[in-house]
């Protein structure tokens, strides 16, 4: 039984083709049955079928930060003292104690 199909041009990034392709071939599917499963997948979910959203950002840890970075971020923190943009040390721990018990 012949079935229908089309065309799909797409533009990858190198690297992200061979990776993906190395896997799939481990995996033993043909990238065109990937995209079709793909295809399927974002019509049953009416959308994609993951969620697309910025990674959270995880609080800083000052020793993975080169030089460059740590400055960045303690001007970043200066600029907010100056635009008032901080509160009181006592009242931040004061909510914390309110809130969590803390």
């Amino acid at each position: 039984m012949a079935t229908n199909s089309a065309n799909l041009y797409v533009t990858v990034e190198p690297d992200v083709k061979e990776q993906a392709e190395r896997i799939l071939s481990a995996l033993g599917i043909p990238a065109s049955n990937a995209i079709n499963m793909f295809y399927h997948q974002i019509i049953l979910h009416n959308g994609m079928p993951f969620d697309v959203t910025l990674p959270h950002r995880k609080p800083l840890s000052f020793d993975e930060l080169s030089e460059d970075e740590l400055a960045a971020e303690l001007e970043k923190g200066y600029q907010d003292m100056l635009a008032g943009r901080t509160k009181p040390a006592n009242e931040v721990f004061e909510n914390l104690e309110r809130k969590y018990g803390i």
